[in-house]
């Protein structure tokens, strides 16, 4: 991406899928010291702890291309409530999801809409590190805001993927 930005003169940008789930993470936002911990496993707070992820990876990445002089936002984004199988695992809530979900939820092109937004619109040209629903910007909890949290997750990233 960073050679066809500069090759191209043309800004690139990079989305996070998040979820204002991001708001239901563990206490202390990542377990970085029971990371696979399957004793104090929670499915919700996993899954906000991945979307609180989604986040912070894409707040640190922001920060590195900005450091580096490089042409090349990266957001992240809430899509909104939509109907989807997420929930196919939770049985009584995926019936209720299916059931009212098509009067209450977003259709999968609404769902996108915010994606497509901070991918393509000029109004986003040079926008970095923010986090948007409904293609606004919107405030993240203050996890998500934590930047020495941000880059505490990319450098274990690195390390869990032996990059260092």
């Amino acid at each position: 991406m960073k050679k066809t930005a500069c090759e191209s003169n043309k800004e690139g940008r990079i989305v996070n899928l998040s979820s204002k789930g991001h708001q239901y993470a563990y206490r202390e936002g990542i377990r970085f010291d029971k990371i696979n911990d399957e004793s104090g496993y929670n499915s919700m707070y996993a899954y906000g702890q991945s979307k609180l992820s989604n986040i912070l990876h894409a707040n640190e990445l922001a920060r590195r291309l900005k450091e580096e002089g490089v042409e090349i936002t990266a957001n992240s984004v809430h899509p909104g409530a939509i109907v989807t199988n997420l929930l196919r695992h939770h049985s009584f809530l995926n019936v209720l999801a299916n059931t009212l979900g098509k009067y209450v939820l977003k259709n999968v092109p609404q769902g996108a809409a915010t994606q497509c937004y901070v991918a393509l619109h000029p109004q986003v040209k040079g926008v970095s590190g923010e986090y948007f629903v409904d293609s606004n910007k919107a405030k993240a909890n203050s996890h998500a805001q934590d930047a020495e949290l941000a880059k505490k997750l990319w450098d274990f990233s690195l390390s869990m993927t032996n990059q260092n």
